[in-house]
């Protein structure tokens, strides 16, 4: 009875053998019968430049008295001379932003060797603002406008392009072109006619974020102060697999 059962496993094992040698043969007719696919591949630069219609400002004021009760009501009553001006060229609440505020001692050291340990001499309160500007010819009045009403810190100008998604979507067209192009030169060069495309892969994009244009000092001159917004290049790149016929 134990010969039989022996038998039987052997039946088996045979048999289960036998699919496993048909399966791959079966696998391995079907790679040998796939063609080989000749392609060529080829990247694409696609470039937009744009006239920024946004401004950023950073401004605020610092103050700096004995106390730090007096340092906080002198910078409050400067700033709210400062949102009343912003409010008064017509910037809108949405578009101004608290960036920073500090009360801070200020210390006096002693001389180096000396066991003194240093002292608070005063208190410094620094608050300042992110103003957002959608027209961009009013840089100089709010600047000038600012600095008038008693602002003393302008950390730097920023610009940006608001619609740039929308301009980005040009450039990867314009990517795409430029990647096709290439590959017909490669093709007439070669002596290949081209087929379809199998793959398309964004090789990445940039779109400028707001550039600090900082300001060592500010003089009221009386005039507007010049401010140039220039140009902002926008890219994309890709990368086309197609199909050599």
């Amino acid at each position: 009875m134990q010969q039989t059962a022996h038998k039987n496993t052997a039946k088996i094992l045979s048999a289960f053998a036998a699919l496993i040698i048909l399966a791959g043969g079966t696998l391995a007719a079907h790679a040998d019968d796939t063609p080989f696919r000749r392609t060529i591949q080829v990247s694409g630069e696609g470039k937009i430049n744009a006239v920024p219609d946004t401004a950023h400002i950073n401004s605020g004021v610092v103050t700096e008295a004995k106390t730090a009760r007096e340092a906080l009501t002198a910078n409050t009553e400067a700033m709210n001379k400062v949102f009343a001006a912003l409010e008064e060229i017509g910037i809108e609440k949405r578009d101004i932003q608290t960036s920073q505020f500090n009360i801070n001692p200020v210390y006096t050291y002693p001389e180096r060797g000396s066991n003194e340990v240093p002292t608070i001499k005063s208190y410094r309160v620094t608050n300042a603002l992110s103003v957002r500007l959608r027209d961009t010819d009013k840089i100089g009045a709010v600047l000038d406008k600012l600095v008038t009403v008693g602002s003393n810190r302008v950390s730097g100008v920023g610009f940006e392009v608001s619609n740039a998604k929308a301009m980005l979507d040009k450039a990867r067209e314009d990517a795409v072109k430029d990647a096709l192009r290439k590959a017909k030169v490669y093709a007439a060069s070669a002596g290949v006619v081209l087929g379809r495309v199998l793959t398309i892969n964004e090789g990445g994009s940039y779109v400028p974020q707001p550039k600090m244009m900082m300001r060592a000092a500010m003089e009221d001159s009386g005039s507007a102060v010049p401010i140039a917004s220039g140009e902002q290049e926008l890219t994309a790149s890709v990368n086309l697999t197609i199909e050599i016929e």
